[in-house]
C-alpha cells in the first residue's frame, strides 16, 4: 500500500531548481566543479545475482527480513535510477513525481497544460490558492515569489499508480501493484497513503520587491505529485534477480509508463534503517543533575537498523562529502534553502529538507511555542549553537544547533570562499544551561534523516537531563493526543521528523527571519486548515486544543495560518494580510489583544 524511497545524492550538476530561487548559494556551487556522482554501494561483483543471493541465504539461515519502504521519483518523465539490497522484500512508501517548464511571462501554470510531462492531464478547474514571496533577496537585489494553484480535476478526483517490476527486455517478474491514492475532499479505508498532495506552482524569480513583481520575465511552472507514508498493511514484495526495472504507471496518464532503472546490491555495507543515540559527555553531579549555569556537552551517534555507526567517533562528514559526493552510508543534510530542492511548508516537498539538527528545551513545565525571531544573522554569525528561547522573554530556554553548524551550512553558501561546506563536522556539541535556568527536567532531541539503498527514512531521538533538582517535571501540553487522524500509518513516530515527542518541538521550531512559519502552532494551522482530508470541521478548535484558554492568545500569526482574510476594520488597525502562514511581517506574533476574540464561533468550547 505506499512506497518510500531513496535515491542517489546528485552532484551539484544535477540538482533541480525551480529556477534560481534564492539565489546567493549559485555562487558557492559555482566553485565545486562538476560531473553527477551517484551514490556507490560497496559490493563484491557476483558471478550471477541468484548465485549470491543463496549465498547470502545460507549465511543467515531462516532469516525474515522485515519490508522496508521505497521511495520512487520521476522527474519530467524520467525515473531516477534506484539502488536496493537484493532479496530484501519491499513496499512502496513514497512516490514523487514532478512536471515543470519555464515561461518570460506571468501566465500563472497555463504553460503546463501545453507542454511537459503532465499537459495532458485534465485541467479544468485549476485555480490560485496561496501566494507566498521568499524574504530573502536574489544576488542581483530582486526577489522570488511562489504562486501555489489547487482543484484541477486531477488533483481532485481519485486515481490509482500502479508498479510493476520488469526485466531488461520489459516483460513482468512480479505482480503488478496498484496504488490507491484516493480523493483530495476525503480519505477513505483503501486509501494507500496517509499523505496525498498533488498541486502546481509558479515561481517568479525577479521581482522588483517582496510584494511586487510586475515587471517580472523569469518565470517556472512545476506540477507535483507527492504521496507518502503508507497506511497500515501495505502489501509487500521481493524483487526478482532478473528485474531490471519498475514501470510506474497512472491511470490519469495515457501513453507509456514512466521507467525507474533498478540495480540490486547482493552484499551492501550496511544495512536497512536509522536510529541515533544520544548521550551526556559532561557528568552530572552527585545527586544526578546538572547546576544552572553549566556548559553540558552532548555526543550523537548515527547507525543503520543493525546498530552498525554510520560514521566515525567524534566526527561527521562535511557538507559536500554527504550532498555532492559518494556518502555511502546515505546520510542527509539540510537541502531546502534555495541550496538543492527547496521545500514550501504543506506545498512542496517538506519531506526532502532532510535537517540533521540538535535542540535543547525547559524546563518541562514550562515548555511552549517560542515566538522571537531568529535572524538570519545569528545563523551567519561566529557560534556554533543559537539561543532561541530565554526564560525572561519568552518564558522558556531553548538552544538549537545544526549539522554542520549553520555557520558553515548557511555560510558555505553565502560566503563559499570561506569553504563553510568542506570544514570538517563534529558529532559533539555544548549547550549552556541559564544562570536562572528553573529547575526541572530539559529535553535534548536529535532528528535526522537517512537515504539508503531506496529507502528514505526519518529518525529522532529525545533523552532528558535534570537541572537543579532530581524530581523529574512534566509538560502541559494544551493539545493532543493527534491519533484519532495520526493512524494507520499516520502516526508521528513515521511521518516528518519520526517524532511523537510533542514537546521536543518548539526548540527547533522557533520563527525564522527568512522563514517565519517556522512555529508548530503555524504550521499546525495552516496544514489542517489547507488540507481537504482533515475530518473535522475547520473552525471546531476543540479537535486539537484541550483548553479554551489554550485557544485565546490572539495574534496574527495564530489566527491568519487559518484564516485567509479578517475584516476590514482589521485591514486597517492591523495592515493586509502579507503572509499566507503567519498574515504580515515581524510582528505577526505579538499579541494583538487581551480582550477581544476569547470564544471562537464554533469551537467546541
Amino acid at each position: 500500500m505506499s512506497g518510500t524511497g531513496a535515491l542517489s545524492v546528485p552532484s551539484h550538476s544535477c540538482i533541480r531548481t525551480p529556477g534560481r530561487v534564492k539565489g546567493m548559494w549559485l555562487a558557492a556551487v559555482a566553485l565545486l566543479g562538476g560531473g553527477c556522482l551517484e551514490q556507490e554501494a560497496t559490493a563484491t561483483a557476483p558471478t550471477s545475482l541468484s548465485q549470491d543471493l543463496a549465498e547470502a541465504a545460507a549465511v543467515r539461515p531462516g532469516a525474515e527480513p522485515s519490508a522496508v519502504g521505497l521511495a520512487l521519483e520521476v522527474e519530467n518523465g524520467a525515473g531516477l535510477p534506484l539502488k536496493v539490497k537484493a532479496g530484501q522484500t519491499f513496499f512502496i512508501n513514497q512516490i514523487d513525481l514532478r512536471a515543470s517548464v519555464t515561461a518570460t511571462k506571468d501566465e500563472g501554470v497555463d504553460g503546463l497544460q501545453r507542454a511537459g510531462d503532465f499537459a495532458q492531464l485534465p485541467w479544468q478547474g485549476v485555480r490560485l490558492a496561496d501566494e507566498e514571496p521568499i524574504l530573502v533577496a536574489n544576488p542581483d537585489g530582486t526577489f522570488t515569489r511562489r504562486r501555489f494553484y489547487r482543484d484541477a480535476w486531477w488533483m481532485e478526483q481519485p486515481s490509482t499508480l500502479t508498479v510493476q517490476p520488469v526485466d531488461a527486455q520489459g516483460r513482468a517478474t512480479g505482480q503488478a501493484i496498484p496504488l490507491h491514492i484516493g480523493k483530495d475532499d476525503k480519505r477513505k479505508s483503501r486509501d494507500d497513503f496517509f499523505i496525498r498532495r498533488l498541486r502546481a506552482i509558479q515561481w517568479a524569480h525577479d521581482c522588483r520587491t517582496v510584494t511586487n513583481c510586475a515587471t517580472a520575465r523569469n518565470f517556472s511552472e512545476e506540477a507535483l505529485v507527492e504521496v507518502r507514508n503508507a497506511r497500515t498493511g501495505a502489501p509487500s514484495f521481493t524483487l526478482s534477480p532478473d528485474t531490471r526495472a519498475l514501470r510506474l504507471s497512472w491511470s490519469l496518464r495515457s501513453g507509456a509508463a514512466y521507467t525507474i532503472p533498478v540495480e540490486q546490491v547482493a552484499h551492501p555495507t550496511y544495512a536497512y534503517g536509522f536510529s541515533i543515540d544520544v548521550k551526556a559527555l559532561t557528568p552530572p553531579r552527585a545527586d544526578g543533575t546538572y547546576a544552572p549555569g553549566s556548559e553540558v556537552t552532548f555526543q550523537l551517534a548515527l547507525r543503520d537498523g543493525a546498530g552498525k555507526r554510520l560514521h566515525p567517533e567524534g566526527s561527521l562528514p562535511t557538507y559536500n562529502q554527504v550532498v555532492f559526493g559518494q556518502n555511502e552510508p546515505g546520510l542527509q543534510y539540510y537541502r531546502a534553502f534555495g541550496f538543492i530542492d527547496p521545500s514550501t511548508t504543506y506545498y512542496r516537498r517538506k519531506h526532502r529538507e532532510r535537517m540533521l539538527m540538535t535542540q535543547i528545551i525547559g524546563p518541562a513545565q514550562r515548555i511552549q511555542p517560542i515566538r522571537s525571531i531568529v535572524d538570519l544573522d545569528a545563523f551567519l554569525g561566529p557560534d556554533d549553537v543559537q539561543t532561541v528561547g530565554t526564560p525572561e522573554r519568552d518564558g522558556v530556554y531553548a538552544q538549537f544547533q545544526t549539522f554542520p553548524p549553520s555557520n558553515k551550512l548557511f555560510g558555505g553558501a553565502f560566503f563559499p570562499e570561506k569553504k563553510g561546506w568542506d570544514a570538517p563536522v563534529n558529532d559533539f556539541w555544548t549547550y549552556k544551561l541559564p544562570a536562572n535556568a528553573e529547575p526541572g527536567t530539559y529535553l535534548v532531541t536529535v532528528k535526522g534523516r537517512r537515504v539508503y539503498l531506496g529507502e528514505d527514512v526519518p529518525a529522532s531521538r529525545t533523552i532528558e537531563i535534570q537541572v537543579g533538582t532530581p524530581e523529574r517535571t512534566e509538560p502541559a501540553l494544551t493539545t493532543g493526543p493527534c491519533t484519532t487522524c495520526h493512524s494507520e500509518g499516520g502516526e508521528l513516530t513515521q511521518v516528518l521528523h519520526g517524532n511523537d515527542n510533542r514537546a521536543a518541538c518548539a526548540g527547533c521550531h522557533a520563527p525564522l527571519g527568512f522563514e517565519l512559519e517556522g512555529p508548530i502552532v503555524v504550521r499546525a494551522h495552516f496544514i489542517h486548515s489547507r488540507s481537504d482530508r482533515f475530518n473535522a470541521p475547520k473552525e471546531q478548535c476543540s479537535s486539537c486544543h484541550l483548553t479554551r484558554e489554550s485557544t485565546q492568545r490572539t495574534s496574527k500569526a495564530a489566527c491568519l495560518s487559518c484564516h485567509k482574510s479578517y475584516p476590514e476594520s482589521h485591514v486597517a488597525e492591523f495592515g493586509p494580510i502579507e503572509s499566507m502562514y503567519v498574515g504580515g511581517g515581524r510582528e505577526s506574533f505579538q499579541q494583538c489583544t487581551g480582550t477581544c476574540h476569547k470564544t471562537h464561533p464554533g469551537s467546541g468550547f
